[in-house]
């Protein structure tokens, strides 16, 4: 299902709009729809572009933790775009696909470790509007990941929050990255 553009796409022009565009074709195969999107504000563009590059060298929290963090976030929220990229992103950095794909049915899947459950159900309840975390749910992912982790797995919910948000308002929609990973992502 292709993207539904709520604003028309921005041309990406420019000296930093071709440097965009060749980098995300260099790395993704081909330009991400919320390029075309975020475009239309070239300050906002470099602001999230630098925070995202920034956030995405964060080693606290382990990366399948925090794969499934983001991917049950954009999947309460509801972002097919997110769910697409997230699986081809996850392929690419060699992460558990097969559980990955579970993510979505968490709780009716036995793939997941029991600290596992506690990330995808503090994502899903951080997600919830308004939000459910509670204290003795805090405290648990604590005692289990410290203090770091738990601070990078608070933030990554809410990025993906941020993204999934803006995605789905602007109308995008699964881009086929998932295509290229051995295992489609599993439907909702």
């Amino acid at each position: 299902m292709p993207s539904n553009f709520r604003i028309p796409k921005a041309r990406l022009d420019g000296i930093y709009g071709r440097m965009l565009a060749a980098y995300a074709r260099r790395t993704y195969g081909e330009i991400p729809d919320f390029a075309y999107v975020l475009f239309h504000h070239k300050p906002l563009t470099k602001a999230l572009l630098s925070f995202e590059g920034k956030v995405a060298r964060l080693n606290a929290l382990d990366a399948n933790l925090k794969s499934y963090a983001v991917m049950a976030t954009a999947a309460k929220i509801g972002c097919s775009w997110c769910m697409d990229f997230g699986y081809f992103m996850a392929h690419n950095d060699g992460l558990d696909e097969k559980k990955l794909r579970q993510v979505p049915v968490w709780r009716d899947s036995d793939v997941f470790t029991p600290l596992e459950r506690d990330v995808l159900a503090y994502a899903e309840a951080m997600t919830a509007t308004p939000p459910e975390v509670d204290d003795e749910m805090v405290a648990g992912l604590h005692r289990q990941l410290g203090a770091e982790a738990i601070v990078e797995l608070t933030e990554m919910i809410s990025i993906e929050n941020l993204r999934s948000r803006t995605n789905a308002a602007m109308g995008l929609a699964s881009q086929g990255y998932a295509d290229s990973c051995e295992l489609a992502p599993l439907a909702q």
